[in-house]
């Protein structure tokens, strides 16, 4: 059974789900954050972090934004095959839920049309979107606006086969030291490995959406996000760069089949607020 569902239906949710990701940290960054406070030892950065926390809630109860870069809308979109889309262009109803959102929501407007001639849109649009398509007749929507702060600091990698997870790993943990304070750390520190040059790319950024805490069903993935994620604590770059036992709250991993010629390894970093939000219609 082929499942109508109008487009109307994509730019309200899109609309809501911009601004609830942009005033309301997702639950497994508050409790990633929550855990980092609790296991700080450094008094600095324990206090830093106090303050982001009290940030945070701030914004949540008065409704301003968790960040004064309010991003540039990310959009998944997992369509099921059997949805039909009726009312218009999908694409025009995803950058209308974003124009809505940013607009309804008073959020920064930053995106210029024009990578060159830099004019500002002023309604955030166009957004980035991503589609797949998957068995089934639901749509799942998944909303990541991001700051460039953090995403001028991600770097994409094309090692040699040769270099091996050493070389992996030493890519992942340099691009994060060399980073530094731009990022905006404690980070979420999202990595894809593998596909071809643009391919490393996307599965980095999804990486980051996926839940804090959790990790890659793939054994020695996950055993190498740990790894990493102690690696690069250990560089002590801390909160706000100002030393401290937490500059990662998570190191999440996305791997896909490559070229016998090539490793690619693309690393997405994202600043503390690490803003996603998913629904499904």
């Amino acid at each position: 059974m082929v499942r109508s569902v109008n487009v109307e239906l994509l730019t309200q949710n899109i609309k809501e789900m911009c601004i609830q990701a942009n005033h309301y940290l997702a639950p497994d960054m508050d409790k990633a954050m929550r855990d980092a406070h609790e296991k700080e030892t450094k008094p600095l950065a324990k206090q830093i972090l106090g303050q982001l926390l009290e940030n945070l809630e701030i914004a949540g109860e008065d409704m301003i934004p968790i960040c004064q870069d309010t991003g540039m809308a990310v959009v998944f979109l997992k369509i099921g095959q059997d949805v039909h889309f009726e009312g218009g262009s999908v694409e025009d109803a995803v950058n209308e839920g974003v124009r809505q959102g940013y607009q309804e929501g008073y959020l920064r407007k930053s995106v210029v049309g024009d990578p060159l001639l830099r004019v500002n849109t002023k309604d955030n649009t166009p957004a980035i979107i991503h589609y797949e398509l998957v068995p089934g007749d639901r749509v799942e929507i998944l909303v990541a606006p991001k700051g460039f702060g953090s995403e001028n600091m991600s770097k994409i990698h094309m090692l040699k086969p040769a270099d091996g997870v050493e070389g992996v790993k030493e890519a992942i943990v340099n691009t994060v030291r060399e980073a530094g304070p731009n990022a905006c750390p404690p980070v979420v520190v999202g990595v894809g490995i593998g596909g071809t040059f643009e391919k490393a790319a996307i599965l980095a950024k999804k990486a980051l959406t996926r839940e804090i805490g959790t990790h890659s069903e793939l054994p020695h993935i996950k055993e190498l996000e740990e790894e990493l994620l102690a690696k690069i604590n250990e560089i002590g770059l801390g909160p706000a760069g100002l030393g401290g036992d937490t500059t990662a709250l998570a190191v999440n991993i996305n791997t896909y089949a490559t070229h016998i010629a090539g490793l690619p390894v693309a690393v997405n970093i994202c600043c503390h607020v690490n803003r996603h939000i998913a629904r499904t219609i």
